[in-house]
């Protein structure tokens, strides 16, 4: 079939493309066009963002976390604290039940904790400061710590991928390196196996035994979870124009990420609304080599800073609207707590490309290739990269633009090999608001060299701030810690933030009530 232009797409019923089991047809059934296919549905194999949304459908957590950042019981009925913050007893809600049909217990919490405490830095960190994890009953587990760890019900209340979603034991106990096998949770909908089909359809049910948080208003991940829709199917439609046009024939209710340059045709349409969903947005940033010269130095690292305009990396993501971006941003997302100017100057200030070449002499860049690896098949990177190899130039670096597709890029950034054995030197990528949130789950921040992330920066000051941030014993003193993290990251510049920028979701008018931070499927309701 040819591939029919954008502007007749538009105009374009695809009711045949959408075709549902009958039975679905008089329930309360939401369509949904996620950013894409949901190709790895165990939550903790993948920190792929579609995984995560796919999982707060299915998994509860035993702390949620609401629109101000704060932690709250969630499977969790509360907590008490003895031995001067050393021991943790938490009490799981009664009558919690698994989509199979068994009871949760606190076995089931304890295994299902330690195997994300495997994979994510927050539950690391959390575990290192952990003498014993252990179930006391069917409803009591217990942490007996080496330290206290203030921020315990933040770790188990985390949103950020890796989540410590609670699954049965007998799953749990699969190693992380292993994907499980089977999608049980005790959340307010269950995934519906035998409707699977990949690339194109995923089908969640409402589970009728699952019981809300008692009391209190939905904000975020915490409070009741209340399911008003009998079923919920995502349906892949990778092409903009053929989502667009969905949404417009009400075929779908709710598209996840709306391209940006169709957005004024939806919002012209009466019954769809266009609004910002994800409030802290997406930060982009640039990851160097800390491996290999010329940003092995930080003196080299910390002269790019002068050539960085954060709005020119905007505008070329999302355009010149400044309601979908912001500049001046630091390491840590605008509007979340730890947010602050601490040390911005040389990346805000006035920029001055001489200047900045007479500093990368002064540290003794000596023309060594820069070999920037850019995904040509992903947009947004391609964007940032253009722009990125442009203020390289102008500053003087001897830049190879190497063009490649994102799956090569994938494989090549994991090389540790100097340029001329195939490495590569930097990058520009982004990620979740919610991720640069705090120091727990912000991979780009760590210093813990060949241990860390891909660019295996080597910061001992930045490693030390972050454990000094995990003690801290309130909010006060964890802003000051975050202030003394941004100022030591612009002098050993582990990342280059690059701006905030936000992604439109667009839905029909009859769906009402969804809660802010990414896309939930409790308390939303269709009419």
């Amino acid at each position: 079939m040819p591939r029919l232009p954008r502007r007749a797409l538009l105009a374009t019923p695809l009711a045949g493309a959408l075709a549902a089991p009958a039975t679905a047809q008089a329930a309360r059934v939401m369509r949904f066009v996620p950013q894409a296919d949901v190709t790895v549905l165990d939550p903790l194999w993948s920190t792929a963002f579609v995984s995560r949304n796919h999982a707060y459908l299915v998994y509860d957590t035993l702390y949620g976390t609401d629109a101000e950042f704060r932690a709250q019981p969630q499977m969790a009925e509360g907590h008490v604290v003895e031995d001067d913050g050393r021991t943790w007893t938490i009490t799981l809600r009664p009558n919690l039940r698994f989509h199979d049909g068994e009871p949760v217990r606190a076995a089931d919490a304890v295994a299902s904790l330690r195997r994300w405490g495997a994979r994510d830095p927050f539950g690391q960190a959390l575990f290192a400061a952990t003498d014993e994890l252990s179930a006391l009953d069917d409803r009591r587990l217990r942490f007996r710590l080496k330290a206290p760890f203030p921020l315990l019900p933040a770790a188990l209340g985390k949103t950020t991928v890796t989540v410590p979603f609670i699954m049965p034991e007998r799953l749990a106990r699969t190693d992380a390196a292993t994907q499980v096998s089977e999608i049980v949770g005790s959340g307010p909908y269950r995934f519906v196996a035998n409707e699977r089909v990949a690339g194109a359809r995923t089908v969640y049910a409402k589970f009728d035994g699952y019981v809300p948080r008692e009391g209190g208003t939905p904000s975020f991940t915490a409070g009741p979870k209340v399911a008003h829709l009998d079923r919920v199917e995502w349906v892949v439609m990778p092409d903009g124009a053929t989502a667009a046009a969905a949404l417009q024939a009400g075929e779908v209710d709710w598209w996840e990420q709306a391209v940006t340059d169709l957005l004024p045709v939806l919002r012209r349409h009466r019954q769809v609304e266009v609004k910002t969903l994800e409030t802290t947005g997406f930060i982009g940033f640039l990851r160097f080599n800390h491996l290999q010269p010329p940003f092995n130095n930080p003196a080299v690292r910390r002269a790019v800073l002068g050539a960085i305009n954060q709005s020119d990396f905007m505008q070329a993501i999302v355009g010149n609207n400044p309601e979908l971006w912001r500049g001046d941003v630091g390491v840590f997302t605008p509007g979340t707590p730890l947010a602050s100017n601490e040390g911005l100057a040389p990346l805000t200030g006035p920029r001055d490309p001489a200047a900045v070449r007479r500093a990368l002499a002064a540290a003794g860049y000596n023309n060594e290739r820069v070999a920037l690896i850019v995904p040509t098949d992903l947009p947004f990177l391609r964007a940032m990269s253009e722009v990125g190899a442009d203020a390289f130039r102008r500053i003087g670096l001897n830049v190879d633009y190497q063009a490649l597709d994102w799956g090569t890029v994938l494989q090549r950034r994991t090389s540790r090999e100097p340029v001329e054995r195939g490495g590569w030197s930097a990058f520009f990528t982004f990620g979740g608001g919610l991720d640069f949130a705090s120091p727990a789950g912000h991979l780009g921040l760590r210093g813990n060299g060949t241990n860390g992330w891909i660019g295996w920066p080597d910061s001992p000051a930045l490693e030390a701030l972050r454990q000094e941030w995990f003690s801290a014993p309130d909010l006060a003193a964890q802003q000051a810690i975050g202030r003394r993290i941004q100022a030591q990251a612009m002098q050993d510049v582990p990342m280059i933030p690059l701006g905030q920028y936000f992604l439109a979701t667009a839905h029909r008018r009859n769906v009402t009530d969804m809660l802010s931070g990414m896309p939930l499927f409790w308390n939303v309701k269709k009419g």
